[in-house]
């Protein structure tokens, strides 16, 4: 069976509502992986390749700060990646959100609790300065954006498609609710399952920075 690995947003869990609509959605197709990823940005693309390297996933599928994640990923384990509400720019997001906030949705070690300070927001910084360095050419088709005609926090279609060439666009905000992940977001990644194989694509690619 396929496995799809999810990256959730910056304030979500790996048991949001968009994970639990990817399982609904794909049960009895595909294995969806829904971790919850760590608050820093470089422990959490540690801990991605950690969970590539053991479960070998065949898509990878993000959401917001997720697909930030992924975007980076994707050319460098060789993994086809799906790019929702794409959020290239999460200084500007954090900027404005310093302080003690809460996750959105339980995560399983029960820390509801996260800070917004400089450090972290300087870590994107650094991230942000190389996010696409290892774009290429055998990927420009093989990571694909879908972007919500409603989003008001993410604006990054024209970035993305300087990079990539498969954009989309669903009818719906930022966040996705359960059945726009079904309606809009599985098709694409069953299309992505069916066209690409992650397994055969793997190569030794340049070692990332980060």
């Amino acid at each position: 069976m396929k496995k799809i690995l999810f990256l959730h947003g910056f304030f979500a869990t790996g048991s949001c509502p968009m994970a639990r609509a990817l399982k609904e959605a794909f049960e009895g197709t595909a294995v969806v992986l829904t971790p919850d990823l760590p608050l820093h940005p470089k422990e959490a693309l540690k801990e991605i390749r950690s969970i590539i390297d053991r479960e070998q996933p065949d898509l990878l599928l993000g959401n917001s700060c997720g697909s930030f994640l992924a975007q980076m990923l994707a050319p460098v384990v060789g993994i086809p990646a799906l790019l929702g509400n794409p959020y290239f720019m999460m200084t500007e997001f954090l900027k404005e959100r310093i302080g003690e906030h809460e996750y959105k949705a339980p995560r399983r070690d029960g820390n509801q609790q996260l800070v917004i300070d400089e450090a972290l927001i300087e870590e994107f910084a650094e991230l942000e300065a190389v996010q696409f360095d290892h774009c290429n050419p055998y990927y420009k088709d093989r990571v694909w954006g879908l972007f919500g005609e409603q989003d008001t926090l993410a604006h990054f279609s024209p970035l993305f498609l300087h990079h990539y060439n498969q954009a989309f666009h669903f009818p719906g905000g930022h966040t996705p609710t359960e059945q726009e992940v079904k309606t809009w977001y599985a098709p694409l990644a069953q299309k992505m399952l069916m066209e690409f194989s992650a397994k055969e694509e793997r190569y030794c690619g340049a070692q990332a920075v980060w």
